[in-house]
């Protein structure tokens, strides 16, 4: 089962708003043995926005979208997500439930709108004001406010993806190497990719600010056996060189 994510808004392709949805969708699935496959960004342009949704209906993959859900104008996601799918738009009787109780005398037909997916979607419970989100076809469309999405995103994990959790034996590993060059080290790169094929060597180097010492993050990601032997080759491997490194939390 592939993830991936899909950020909306115009707000964070001009930069008034920085994305905080990936970072902490990559630690949700990760706290439970998942992975993020892809990302995607898109603005608020419906016609992108609706061929942006038509193409990731298309990969069947379990996508997690933020944004565009409101009330206001601009929100066109709804539409977008029934326009891509070839879909009217109805309001959904749970989520008008929701809004009412959420509003009572006050609720009003704008708010009303919040409530209306494409035919045939399922609602997202929104435990911060009740107002829903919605699913259709694995993708599960939440607000933009972190405070809402995030809870909304570990519900669908916990009760449509528990049988998923930790299914898979898939880890990564990595340590820090002081004082050392990716270059230095490619001949030891090639030989562990050599020697492990079943896992995935990956290099991160940083640049050093003055008064910071040089440091190359260096790992391996797979089943958990062969990145356990692939790592012990690799530290090995530095202690004969006589390079320092510790193991990344």
């Amino acid at each position: 089962m592939n993830f991936g994510a899909l950020i909306i808004g115009d707000e964070i392709l001009s930069g008034r708003r920085g994305d905080r949805h990936l970072a902490r969708l990559i630690e949700l699935l990760g706290a439970r043995g998942l992975k993020l496959s892809w990302a995607r960004y898109c603005g608020d342009d419906f016609e992108r926005l609706t061929d942006t949704l038509r193409q990731t209906f298309a990969t069947g993959d379990v996508v997690f979208s933020f944004g565009g859900i409101g009330a206001t104008p601009d929100d066109r996601t709804r539409e977008a997500a029934g326009a891509a799918l070839g879909l009217e738009l109805e309001l959904h009787p749970e989520a008008e439930a929701e809004i009412r109780a959420r509003f009572g005398d006050e609720t009003t037909p704008e708010r009303l709108q919040m409530g209306v997916y494409p035919r045939g979607s399922e609602i997202v419970p929104n435990p911060y004001n009740r107002i829903p989100g919605f699913s259709i076809r694995k993708h599960y469309f939440t607000p933009g406010f972190p405070k809402m999405a995030w809870p909304m995103v570990e519900w669908v994990l916990d009760t449509e993806y528990a049988h998923l959790h930790h299914a898979e034996d898939y880890i990564e590993q990595a340590i820090t190497v002081w004082d050392a060059y990716e270059g230095q080290l490619i001949g030891l790169m090639r030989q562990v990719t050599a020697d492990f094929p079943d896992a995935t060597l990956f290099s991160l180097p940083t640049l050093a600010e003055e008064g910071q010492r040089r440091s190359l993050e260096l790992g391996m990601k797979g089943a958990a056996e062969c990145v356990a032997a692939a790592m012990a080759s690799i530290k090995a491997e530095l202690d004969a060189r006589g390079l320092e490194w510790q193991d990344k939390a």
